[in-house]
């Protein structure tokens, strides 16, 4: 296939950048890259270096990781010239960022593992700080950003490392373009669009290049929109929303006194966004302080662990309001902390005393979810005490008279009112377009009948008569704990995700953990369940005969716990307990401290998924937030912003497998979740936000099952392909069938005798496409560049956790002990060799387990020692590839067997140079990468085989 159009593509994007005001260099090799840029540095800093005072330059920038290279990038350096003096240079202008060299180059060849060849790349004062891959139209971007992860391995930090200054990466065919910072650890899905400040993303590489890409501009992005994140380690970029916004914060602190909004979705990266405008702000001089204040409840672990990664020590998590008192009257530029700390602070005399110095001073004021009816208040209180305060609020829903349930001076208390005007919008289904956040499948669960014959359906009398004693009925509690158990594996893709259940009141919350806590003692189910309440809160009337809107519903904010309710008190204690036997922990309620350590806790394993499901009443619903969670199960009534904030609970993005977050709902909130919908974007916008139902996803399905006849008319089709052509077509057309699928899999309803297509035939196409995989792995040696290399399978959507060596076993174990003989042996033999075929994980163990059957298995006459007699068979196959390769090779098998345990503890892949100290025999000059390689390549195959998936 000719790659002419990406070479067109690259040209005219070099001129482009020319015209833009980038200068055109020619650098083929590392040697070009640093003699450029010691020509650069000596102009950017109107000064000349010797080699010698050079070569210490250049060791100071050869040192460290991406990270510490950020760093060293935006410090100063010092270092002793040749006569002695002391000289002091900079490698980036940040405060004057339009004043620095500005160069681009293509085709700059590096030599690591491997020899890479890079498209464009712009150069800063001749760093090369953005990077950028292009491929030919139709081309999946994928492609292009699983390059340069493979660069990232071979060879960006060789030699001296200066590709590891790379901040930006920009990948395109033309048509589509976007960006991300250099950070190894991200997925596709963090790769963002720039759009204009009305959100229409910029799409075509020839509008992209003068919006994003000219000089001024990528150099405002390098030193005032990438923010180095202490706790990770990593760097993270804003995205085009969250400069707009920023933008506006700044011009409005800097050139006026009047307060603003940000309306920003929930899931679309608020925090980030909120601190680095408050980073901003607090170097502006009129601007005496940036006060940036969070609800006491979501200042929880994670969110202090946020804020302390982008500005170390700023965060006060302790109850002790004199610590706020003494960061006001010190010189603290920028404080965090709660709402309840900072009213405490304005309105007690004593602590008032101690911060008047600050009543007529410009102090900013960052409200985050500034939706909440508490900052009503607390706005009042601050508009008194602070003469010259500016606020700043962020809600990703804000209110309006129609949602508004609360008073400012007896009038609805809205958010225009509170914060004046809306300085930027980037609304859900803004978020959706842009894939940030995902869309949300909701599933009614109930009486009604939405088709005939759904499995949906489940008799709980809930829309019959909507009273207060058949919604609590121990009968209807019942059947949705049930329906909950029987769905949760088909919702959470067999606990790959883990799910939330949000209930009425503490009563129903009480009621329906103690049935999930009766059938796990029967053997009904094995979740991991915890809870947590306010305890002592009312939520709903006890003697309402109708359904009773408590007040906070609207809000999804519980009130402050009423210490004085034992009951509630005793049985959260009594829930606990449990947890606390679950994890080896120890909290109780007995102190707040301990309860607060005991929320965090728990938040903290939502996360990790080591709770299978959490149970709640409001808590948990808004300002939490867990990538792992794809499942809430909703019984209790919720409507506006309070609606939206749980059901946004489940819509981060996580990997191909998680498509949608899923809703089910035990009581009927479709008008609910329309008129939502229609108040935080459009009426028309419910389509885009919520799935299709599952016939449409059917007939998406046997649309692709069509377009994939076409490529393979048969399973057997495969087969007959030459060309590396002919096989990327087959992927990407069964990729998209595989996609559809995914998303049908977690419908209520779904059955593959709807599909026009058996499951038999799917299995057979999958095992196909797996043999293409195994085949475009990497082999030892150069291998020819092919299409293939890049191509993402996205084999997440193939495997399925609970298929591993284990989940054989105990097949092979049930196998033996079932007596079968003749055909009915063969048959389900020939079952297990479907399954290892058709897993991905397990597809490199195929032909060892497949002897082990044939070999081992008849002479095994009790299934209980299945894998005892494994284990002794695998450890001598084992033992046996390991000498096989090490004589091969001729490799030291004491230093061969630690290069295998550091690829294990580290999953770094070894270097050549590390890989030909295991030689017993010293190689010759050109045959060491060729040899290097082929070792590496088995190192990874002998782990992949014998280690990775099997217990020992």
């Amino acid at each position: 296939m000719s790659s002419q159009p990406e070479y067109i593509l690259e040209q005219k994007l070099v001129e482009q950048l020319q015209q833009l005001g980038h200068k055109k260099v020619t650098i083929r090799s590392e040697a070009d890259l640093i003699r450029n840029l010691k020509t650069q540095l000596e102009v950017h800093n109107k000064k000349t270096f010797s080699e010698k005072e050079f070569e210490k330059i250049l060791n100071h920038l050869s040192k460290g990781n991406v990270f510490e290279k950020a760093k060293t990038l935006r410090d100063k350096f010092h270092f002793i010239k040749d006569d002695g003096t002391s000289e002091w240079i900079e490698f980036i202008s940040q405060d004057h960022w339009c004043q620095n060299q500005f160069q681009v180059t293509n085709q700059v060849a590096q030599e690591g593992n491997f020899k890479n060849r890079y498209d464009v790349t712009i150069l800063i004062n001749g760093l090369p700080l953005v990077q950028i891959e292009l491929k030919r139209r139709g081309l999946e971007m994928k492609e292009a950003f699983n390059q340069i992860n493979r660069y990232h391995h071979q060879s960006f930090n060789s030699g001296s490392g200066l590709f590891s200054y790379v901040q930006l990466f920009i990948i395109s065919n033309g048509v589509n373009t976007k960006y991300y910072s250099n950070n190894a650890k991200q997925t596709f899905k963090q790769t963002f669009f720039w759009s204009d400040e009305h959100n229409n993303n910029i799409t075509q590489l020839d509008h992209f290049a003068p919006a994003f890409l000219e000089p001024c501009h990528i150099a405002k992005m390098i030193t005032k929109y990438i923010v180095l994140n202490e706790t990770n380690k990593i760097l993270m970029v804003l995205r085009p929303y969250q400069y707009y916004a920023v933008e506006k914060i700044v011009d409005r602190v800097r050139n006026t006194d009047k307060n603003g909004f940000v309306w920003h979705t929930t899931g679309s990266g608020k925090t980030l966004t909120s601190f680095k405008a408050s980073q901003i702000l607090k170097e502006i001089p009129k601007v005496e302080k940036v006060v940036f204040v969070v609800d006491r409840k979501d200042l929880d672990y994670q969110t202090q662990k946020e804020f302390d990664a982008f500005e170390k020590g700023s965060v006060d998590a302790t109850e002790n309001t004199a610590h706020l008192v003494k960061q006001l009257s010190d010189d603290t530029k920028l404080i965090v902390t709660t709402l309840q700390k900072l009213n405490t602070a304005i309105t007690k005399e004593k602590h008032g005393n101690k911060i008047d110095k600050l009543k007529d001073k410009k102090v900013v004021f960052i409200f985050d979810e500034c939706h909440r009816s508490q900052f009503g208040d607390t706005h009042q209180n601050i508009k008194k005490y602070f003469k010259n305060a500016q606020m700043i609020g962020f809600t990703g829903t804000p209110i309006s008279e129609v949602n508004s349930i609360g008073k400012i001076d007896g009038a609805p208390a809205t958010t225009n009112r509170l914060f004046e005007d809306c300085l930027h919008k980037y609304v859900i289904t803004d978020a959706i377009r842009d894939d940030n956040v995902l869309k949300f499948s909701v599933e009614y669960v109930g009486r009604y009948k939405e088709k005939e014959g759904s499995n949906t359906y489940i008799d709980t009398d809930v829309e019959a008569i909507d009273t207060q004693e058949l919604l609590e009925s121990p009968k209807r509690l019942e059947k949705i704990a049930d329906y909950l158990i029987e769905e949760y594996g088909r919702k959470t893709h067999n606990g790959t995700f883990n799910a939330m259940f949000c209930v009425s009141s503490i009563d129903v919350l009480q009621k329906y953990y103690d049935l999930f806590q009766k059938k796990k003692e029967e053997s009904k189910h094995n979740l991991k369940i915890a809870t947590i309440f306010s305890y002592g809160t009312n939520e709903e009337s006890k003697d309402a005969t109708g359904i009773y809107e408590e007040p906070e519903l609207g809000m999804v904010a519980e009130p402050q716990a009423q210490y004085g309710d034992s009951h509630s008190r005793n049985v959260l204690e009594r829930y606990i307990g449990h947890y606390n036997e679950m994890f080896g922990t120890n909290f109780t309620t007995k102190d707040s401290q301990s309860f607060y350590n005991y929320y965090n806790d728990i938040a903290k394993k939502v996360r990790s998924k080591e709770i299978d499901l959490i149970i709640v009443v409001n808590m948990f619903l808004t300002g939490f937030d867990s990538p792992q969670l794809n499942t809430l199960f909703v019984d209790k009534n919720l409507k506006y912003h309070g609606l939206i904030q749980a059901f946004s609970r489940t819509n981060r993005l996580l990997g191909e497998k998680k498509s949608q977050g899923n809703i089910v709902c035990f009581r009927n909130l479709k008008s609910a979740t329309d008129d939502a919908v229609t108040l935080f974007s459009n009426k028309e916008a419910i389509q885009e936000i919520i799935i299709l139902p599952i016939e449409d996803y059917i007939e998406l399905f046997n649309s692709a099952l069509s377009s994939l006849k076409i490529v393979a008319p048969e399973i057997d089709s495969v087969n007959s392909y030459q060309t590396d052509e002919e096989k990327f077509e087959f992927i990407t057309a069964f990729r998209e069938v595989m996609r559809v699928l995914n998303v049908l899999k977690s419908f209520a309803d779904f059955d593959f005798n709807k599909l026009e297509m058996t499951e038999y035939e799917f299995d057979g196409y999958k095992s196909k496409y797996l043999d293409i995989w195994k085949e475009t792995k990497p082999q030892g040696g150069e291998g020819k560049a092919s299409i293939l290399d890049d191509v993402d399978f996205e084999l997440e959507l193939i495997h399925r956790d609970e298929i591993n060596v284990s989940y054989i076993l105990s097949l092979l174990a049930n196998l033996t002990d079932s007596n079968l003989k003749g055909d009915k042996l063969e048959k389900k033999k020939k079952e297990i060799r479907d399954i290892l075929s058709g897993d991905a994980k397990l597809r490199s163990k195929k032909e060892l387990i497949e002897k082990f059957i044939e070999e081992n298995l008849p002479h095994i006459s009790d299934g209980d020692n299945v894998n005892e007699e494994f284990e002794k068979y695998w450890n001598k196959e084992k033992n046996s590839a390991f000498e096989k390769i090490a004589t091969e090779e001729s490799l030291n098998k004491d230093r061969f067997r630690d290069a295998i345990d550091d690829f294990l503890f580290t999953s770094k892949t070894p270097k050549i140079s590390d890989t030909l100290k295991l030689l017993e025999i010293k190689p010759k000059l050109t045959e060491r990468n060729n040899i290097g390689r082929r070792i590496i390549q088995k190192v990874q195959d002998f782990v992949e085989v014998f280690i990775d998936g099997v217990a020992s």
